[in-house]
């Protein structure tokens, strides 16, 4: 195989809407404020159930004298507690306060900062709907670390190269969609890739990965039907590319239902899903069992309260594809797994999969039932689930499917 040299950025004047997410300040007031809910009354809760279980032990065996000692105990304990939950409170509100002026730099202008955001939006990202919608991330089509906003004007600015074949990538949970130059020194991202060819136009979109499956598949049905309306040239046909989260979210989306004259759907030619959890991610389920036994005791309940507030978008990768999946009438599938074991029947490759994701479950096959009849697979041996991200052979076998 020729290998891949890193292609030179061409440079476009990329026409950017208002972004999503907020000031330093505001993060970091966000942060304080679940520290002061989730942390800190963790450690308070803790501390007050192995408090009343040691003290029920002492006063069952002095009839009560040592009582007065508790409440000294408890005396303590509670102030050092309400002392620092109140500095937490008082810390988020100065912070709020200069978010609210503009101070400070937008954690949009650093490559941390939106990897930050991502972070926080994959763990939270229905809430901060809720309760910090400046912090919450819209769905939107990504270029160069900005929003492009979805009209002629701004696409035509944006892609002056535009072609009538579309491909469109979706990163997967607690991502973003800078996460497709992983290994840029070595390897050009896969859209450069396709677009060397003269015949694709690659975008890339970033996704609220906290949200639920359905909300995102929502709202990437509407980004496509508007995405096609206003594309420089007419469509002729779109591919869909989605690593582990973005695949199931990609499924989703091809079930609603669009107003448009001619669907989005019908313009389908390609999903190409990678390390995607079709099956459901292990991990997600040991987290939900995890809640729950922590729950049965006091001294333990606490934590599992903690891992009980992950985002609905990362409880829906336990479950992975629920119901039929509707496909679109010209779509052909491809699906790409990888294991850590240099076969899928490699111990290691059994027992944790690429990481995250099992063979079966990224291969979308139980038992005898195939999600995907008639799929193209490509299995990649010893890679992990970040891999996928930019790998030489899935380059290749991109520029064959897409041919």
């Amino acid at each position: 195989m020729t290998a891949l040299q890193p292609a030179p950025v061409a440079t476009r004047a990329v026409v950017a809407s208002p972004a999503s997410g907020g000031t330093v300040h505001g993060t970091a007031a966000l942060a304080v404020r679940y520290a002061d809910d989730l942390l800190l009354g963790a450690v308070r809760d803790v501390h007050q159930a192995v408090a009343v279980r040691v003290w029920g032990f002492v006063n069952a065996g002095t009839l009560g004298v040592a009582r007065p000692t508790q409440v000294v105990h408890d005396a303590i304990s509670g102030s050092l507690y309400g002392g620092l939950g109140a500095s937490l409170r008082y810390s988020a509100t100065v912070l709020d306060k200069h978010d609210k002026r503009g101070s400070g730099r937008r954690t949009e202008d650093s490559r941390f900062g939106r990897d930050v955001t991502s972070v926080v939006n994959g763990l939270i990202g229905d809430r901060l709907v809720g309760d910090a919608p400046g912090s919450a991330i819209r769905m939107s089509v990504r270029e160069q670390g900005r929003d492009v906003p979805l009209t002629p004007e701004a696409l035509a600015a944006t892609y002056p190269d535009a072609t009538e074949r579309v491909v469109v990538f979706l990163h997967g949970l607690m991502e973003n969609d800078e996460w497709w130059d992983k290994r840029a020194d070595e390897l050009p991202w896969y859209g450069a890739g396709l677009a060397a060819t003269g015949r694709w136009s690659p975008l890339r979109l970033r996704v609220n990965t906290g949200l639920s499956l359905k909300e995102n598949g929502v709202a990437l049905a509407a980004l496509l039907d508007e995405l096609v309306a206003a594309w420089p040239v007419p469509v002729r046909r779109i591919a869909l590319v989605g690593h582990s989260m973005g695949g199931l979210v990609i499924h989703n989306a091809c079930g609603v239902r669009t107003p448009a004259e001619q669907p989005w759907t019908e313009l389908v030619s390609d999903i190409v899903t990678l390390g995607t959890p079709h099956l459901g991610a292990p991990l997600e389920r040991l987290a939900n069992f995890g809640a729950k036994a922590l729950g049965i005791l006091p001294e333990s309940s606490p934590f599992g309260r903690i891992l009980a507030t992950r985002s609905v978008g990362i409880a829906d990768l336990g479950r992975g594809v629920v119901g039929d999946i509707v496909r679109p009438p010209r779509a052909r599938y491809r699906l790409v797994s990888a294991t850590l074991g240099p076969t899928p029947l490699h111990p290691l490759s059994l027992s944790m999969g690429d990481l995250l994701v099992r063979h079966p479950s990224a291969m979308g096959r139980s038992g005898r039932i195939e999600m995907f009849p008639g799929a193209s697979t490509l299995h990649l041996p010893n890679t992990d689930h970040f891999g996928l991200l930019n790998h030489p052979d899935v380059h290749q076998k991109l520029k064959e499917w897409l041919a």
